[in-house]
């Protein structure tokens, strides 16, 4: 998620200019959260160069030196992933008090569900950031393998098997794979390939339980996301109707001043013939009287 492609989530709903001190909380929080949610994106985009640089790493200490910078990065996300979590139970917690002290006002409640809104925006951006580190995951898990392959043919001139592959991302031991090139060639470049190997295999194996860590703080909200989501769709299937009745009866309305238009008209023709009728009648009553 590379900062640029950070959306300004609730950007179309701006604060009031006059708030109380309930809705400076919640819109406070919602900065926090998406300066969070860039620096996070800032973060998973140095992991991902990281990984691309580990691909060209052929000495273990530069391996473990990458290992350790890959572990700060995450652990740094790891920690503002909590503090959104902690921040986004904040909002929702602000929201049902909101609710619960709208009293049917509709000003109250449009307000509610601005806030309700944007904290669904929120929640759903997050729910795509742990779509891409899960992404991110299973990369460094395949890309792992395919480097592993490479570094075993390249030293012993020979593809591993399935099996040898396996035993090494597992352990890190390749001593069995290598020791045709240990023989021919001496230990020094096969030991020197087995030390990157089994420090690339650390650092595989401590970025993936991260990973993890990091994706299961993202499940703890999955289902609030899940709630909120379908609450935005409600509320915005809601405003569809809404629109779609006042469309209606403005339709409604214009036939309405159509049909009194012509109920007028043909009122006033019946006046004019009935008043008509009436002095035709008087006429010839009064005309035999003057003959």
């Amino acid at each position: 998620m590379p900062p640029s492609e950070v959306p300004d989530v609730g950007a179309a709903s701006p604060p009031p200019t006059t708030m109380d001190a309930d809705t400076q909380q919640f819109f406070n929080i919602v900065e926090h959260i998406k300066l969070d949610m860039h620096s996070i994106g800032e973060k998973q985009q140095m992991l991902q160069d990281m990984h691309e640089k580990s691909k060209t790493i052929t000495r273990s200490e530069e391996m473990k030196n990458l290992r350790e910078q890959m572990q700060d990065t995450i652990n740094a996300v790891s920690k503002q992933a909590h503090s959104v979590k902690a921040q986004l139970e904040q909002l929702d917690k602000l929201n049902s008090a909101a609710m619960y002290k709208d009293g049917g006002s509709s000003e109250a409640s449009s307000s509610s569900r601005m806030r309700t809104s944007i904290t669904a925006g929120l929640k759903k951006r997050l729910k795509d950031c742990m779509g891409e580190f899960t992404s991110l995951r299973k990369r460094v898990q395949q890309e792992y393998r395919e480097v592993v392959e490479r570094r075993v043919f390249t030293v012993t001139g020979q593809h591993a098997t399935e099996e040898q592959i396996d035993r090494m991302i597992e352990t890190g031991d390749g001593e069995a794979v290598f020791q045709k090139a240990i023989l021919d060639a001496g230990r020094g470049k096969a030991v020197q390939v087995l030390a990157e190997i089994k420090e690339r295999q650390r650092a595989v194996q401590d970025l993936e339980h991260s990973l993890l860590e990091l994706h299961q703080i993202f499940l703890d909200m999955a289902v609030l996301v899940e709630a909120q989501g379908e609450m935005l769709d409600n509320v915005e299937k809601q405003v569809e109707k809404s629109v779609a009745y006042v469309e209606s009866a403005v339709k409604q309305l214009v036939q309405a001043k159509k049909s009194q238009d012509k109920t007028r008209r043909l009122y006033c023709c019946m006046v004019i013939c009935l008043l008509l009728i009436i002095l035709i009648v008087v006429l010839a009553l009064v005309k035999p009287g003057f003959g």
